[in-house]
């Protein structure tokens, strides 16, 4: 018989048709998929789960009991489907890890690895609540981000409106004006005329073309790393902004690499995790260089100190830390000192942004002014002599 049924995964599909009477012969997804429930599980349900389970593992609550509680408590729907796979699995005979590795989209590979590690160590409330913490801290890390995108975008849309409203209306009413006074065109009117008639003519351009350059970025990343590896260094490269990046990027780094240093993954397997989540292929390379000098025999220190990413303070704190034992302190240190200069680069910069825009928006409207008002002038100064 042939037919379709929803399931979260391969093994989920196969126990949901062990439920009817009916056994598993071929399947796999359908090529259809539905755009508002991808991705529908947040951060915010991550956490959720990580002070749950703590919570209940900590207690003594059996793992299944916890989930079967954790699964009856959940608002979001698709997180609730996944729960209860996640159960059903365990009952399968699969542990905690095992069966979260079977929703790579929910759960990263660090998330499952640090499970594991909980789990092999006896250690797993601990790992829950630093799971939690981290995931905290990264929708932290992801608001300020956001500030740092949003705020310039939404400052400068502002004087782009202004600015087309300027050319598009009020400059046209003027022109008709000061082409009837007969007299010799200035050179700023003749460029403002020629501006405000292109805006007028094109006005669709400045809707269209952001659209159509974002979407061919997009679409050549994904299918050309080289040209992703380009932008990811045009990104670091962007004067002010860049530099934030770069440190937000090498802060999630040190934090995740010190989650699973802590949790007992060695020092190579943590490093080669944790350069997954650097989500910059600049950045990514050179920590999977550092990866492989730790893998010939170089330490943590020399192996970062060579990749010439990290300033002399944090070499140092990362020195101190491998010479004492204390490894993952010293990255934790590191995460520290990244996210106060993230949060104070960022201040600096909102503070930046805002009169840097008020002098553009300024210098347009005086443009606009002086080009319009002086043949005006020299009109009226004419009549009155």
């Amino acid at each position: 018989m042939i037919g379709q049924t929803e399931a979260l995964n391969f093994v989920d599909l196969e126990m949901r048709l062990q439920r009817m009477g009916l056994d598993l012969v071929s399947g796999g997804p359908t090529r259809r998929k539905n755009p508002f429930r991808a991705g529908a599980i947040k951060r915010a349900d991550l956490i959720n789960f990580c002070f749950h389970m703590e919570q209940l593992n900590s207690a003594g609550v059996p793992l299944v009991e916890a989930l079967a509680d954790l699964r009856d408590s959940v608002e979001n729907v698709r997180f609730r489907e996944t729960i209860a796979s996640i159960l059903e699995s365990i009952g399968g005979g699969r542990n905690l890890s095992q069966a979260l590795s079977e929703f790579p989209d929910v759960f990263t590979p660090v998330f499952t690895s640090l499970i594991k590690a909980g789990e092999d160590t006896g250690r797993l409330p601990q790992v829950l609540r630093e799971l939690s913490e981290s995931l905290k801290w990264e929708d932290e890390l992801a608001a300020q981000t956001k500030k740092i995108i949003m705020y310039p975008a939404f400052v400068g849309s502002i004087v782009m409106i202004v600015t087309l409203f300027l050319m598009i209306y009020l400059v046209p009413q003027m022109v008709g004006f000061i082409k009837n006074m007969g007299q010799a065109i200035p050179l700023q009117t003749r460029i403002l005329i020629q501006v405000s008639a292109f805006c007028v003519d094109y006005w669709w351009l400045f809707i269209v073309l952001p659209i159509i350059l974002v979407a061919g970025f997009k679409i050549a990343s994904k299918g050309s790393p080289a040209v992703r590896y380009q932008l990811d260094r045009l990104k670091l490269a962007i004067p002010m902004v860049g530099p934030i990046l770069q440190k937000i990027i090498l802060s999630r780094f040190a934090s995740t690499f010190a989650l699973m240093y802590s949790a007992g993954i060695t020092v190579l397997d943590a490093v080669r995790s944790a350069e997954e989540t650097a989500g910059n292929l600049v950045i990514q390379d050179a920590l999977h260089l550092a990866g492989q000098q730790i893998a010939d025999g170089k330490n943590v220190t020399s192996a970062f100190q060579n990749v010439g990413m990290f300033p002399p303070l944090v070499i140092r704190m990362l020195k101190i830390g491998e010479s004492t034992g204390a490894l993952d302190t010293a990255l934790l240190n590191v995460s520290y000192f990244y996210n106060r200069e993230v949060k104070e680069a960022i201040g600096k910069v909102q503070v930046m942004i805002e009169p840097a825009l008020t002098v553009v928006l300024g210098a347009v409207l005086g443009w606009v002014m002086l080009s319009v008002l002086g043949p005006i002038y020299d009109t009226i100064s004419k009549l009155k002599v």
